[in-house]
């Protein structure tokens, strides 16, 4: 039974990752990885942000007729700011780059490929028996490609419970589309009777 239990968490990782989105857990995950290992760098881009913005607002109350010495000194300061920032950026992106290209293979290993891993290794293994004379000749089937006769294989468990959890996303979807329907309805009905009414 253990090896029905593996084989479903597995599939279910795999649908849930799936139903979140990669991309989505990769910003979630990054955000986390820079801020454990590259505080610093994280700490550093925010607060050239801050100063670039307070000395543009300087820069736009100074006027560069009247006081142009210091209209300059902030100019350039505003452009070294901005090409600080750009540099920083550009190591944030190369970082980025790399970290998403190890994310993306850790979460296929430890997702599609472990599912590989374990439909090969039990491959002759039966996940459990069925009563003889259930699907009578398609009885083999189930138990394809190598797995005793009777049996239900890894690869077909897999399947199986890859198409429940599908099936069971979409009913939960077709459930909840109504209720954020009604939800959505409400707002906007709350929302009409909020606005002022017109005066003659």
């Amino acid at each position: 039974m253990s090896l029905l239990f593996t084989i479903f968490a597995l599939v279910f990782v795999t649908q849930l990752i799936a139903w979140i989105g990669q991309s989505v857990l990769l910003e979630l995950v990054y955000v986390v990885y820079l801020r454990l290992f590259h505080s610093a760098t994280a700490t550093k881009q925010q607060r050239l942000k801050s100063e670039i913005l307070t000395l543009k607002a300087e820069l736009l109350r100074t006027s560069a007729q009247d006081q142009f010495a210091k209209w300059a000194k902030l100019r350039r300061s505003v452009d070294k700011g901005l090409a600080d920032l750009e540099k920083i950026n550009g190591e944030i992106s190369a970082r980025k780059s790399s970290f998403s290209l190890q994310f993306n293979s850790a979460i296929w290993v430890l997702t599609t490929g472990l599912q590989f891993a374990v439909g090969w290794w039990y491959r002759r293994e039966a996940v459990f028996y069925l009563p003889k004379g259930w699907f009578g000749p398609l009885g083999w089937w189930l138990a394809f490609p190598f797995a005793p006769a009777g049996s239900v294989s890894v690869g077909v468990w897999q399947m199986a419970c890859k198409r429940v959890l599908k099936v069971g996303e979409r009913v939960v979807k077709e459930l909840a589309a109504p209720h954020a329907a009604d939800a959505q309805g409400k707002q906007e009905k709350s929302s009409e009777t909020e606005k002022p009414l017109k005066k003659d």
